[in-house]
């Protein structure tokens, strides 16, 4: 991360403009705060990835925050094509000013170099490839994929420099771990999934106990204490060991798969004015 973090510094040099991916349903976790200090003056956009799979009244308390305190924001997903245009705009929108001083100096047709930045498996690659209309960063549905930077032209206007996910080397806040372990940011082998599981459905009881009761086909969900509730989703869909007994690390998996791809519904662990 330091080896990555110090080629990141290097690179700003040849850059106008840093494009920050987000983690739609984890804006704050998502961030990484050196990034701030690494970028300073430089202009930047938020994209808020995977919009599709957090709650679209969210999104949009979202984009006002992200309004509200002076910094350009946009909604995509990348996998379907939404607001790639929009995010192409509001690259456009930030260098306009530059763009007209560079061409009152007759230096007309400078493309707009961007760099593109975000924690492991935000989508970065995916975001690439729609903005490039084709498959020219190598993708992957699992952290770490890019490991070195590349350069993609975006037509004849823009640059984009891809780079290595980057993670704060240190994570002591218990909170943020958990939410990108959630998300897959983290890679499942470093966590327990019953206990990661476990946690999830915690955070499911308060706010999407309709989720959980609609996908699983579960009634009176307050009825149950989390690990009964997790035994109740392995008898649902079948994860049963060969001595009748239920098998929670298959029922983990199935519930962090289900939450991943969207199948539990629109989520969102981060609220606006609900993240200490």
């Amino acid at each position: 991360m330091y080896k990555t973090k110090k080629q990141i510094i290097e690179d700003l040099k040849l850059i106008d403009v840093v494009v920050e991916l987000l983690d739609a349903r984890i804006p704050v976790s998502s961030h990484n705060p050196d990034i701030n200090d690494i970028i300073k003056n430089k202009k930047k956009i938020v994209v808020l990835n995977k919009c599709d799979l957090s709650e679209d009244i969210e999104n949009k308390k979202w984009l006002q925050e992200y309004t509200t305190n002076n910094v350009q924001a946009v909604l995509v997903d990348s996998n379907t094509g939404k607001g790639i245009n929009e995010a192409i705009s509001k690259i456009q929108y930030v260098m306009k000013d530059d763009l007209e001083t560079h061409a009152k100096k007759g230096k007309v047709g400078r493309s707009i170099r961007v760099m593109i930045l975000g924690i492991p498996n935000v989508g970065k690659s995916s975001f690439i490839n729609r903005l490039t209309k084709k498959t020219s960063a190598k993708v992957g549905n699992k952290p770490g994929v890019t490991k070195q930077k590349q350069w993609v032209r975006l037509g004849n206007s823009i640059e984009l420099l891809d780079t290595p996910g980057v993670l704060w080397p240190k994570l002591d806040n218990e909170n943020i771990a958990l939410n990108l372990a959630f998300t897959g940011s983290i890679k499942d082998d470093i966590l327990e999934k019953t206990e990661l599981a476990y946690e999830l459905l915690k955070r499911f009881i308060n706010d999407y106990s309709t989720n959980i009761m609609e996908r699983y086909k579960i009634e009176n969900i307050e009825n149950y204490d989390i690990v009964s509730l997790m035994e109740a989703i392995g008898k649902k869909r079948g994860a049963i060991s060969s001595g009748g007994k239920i098998d929670l690390e298959k029922v983990s998996n199935i519930i962090l798969e289900d939450f991943r791809s969207g199948k539990l519904g629109k989520i969102t662990l981060e609220k606006v004015g609900g993240v200490k």
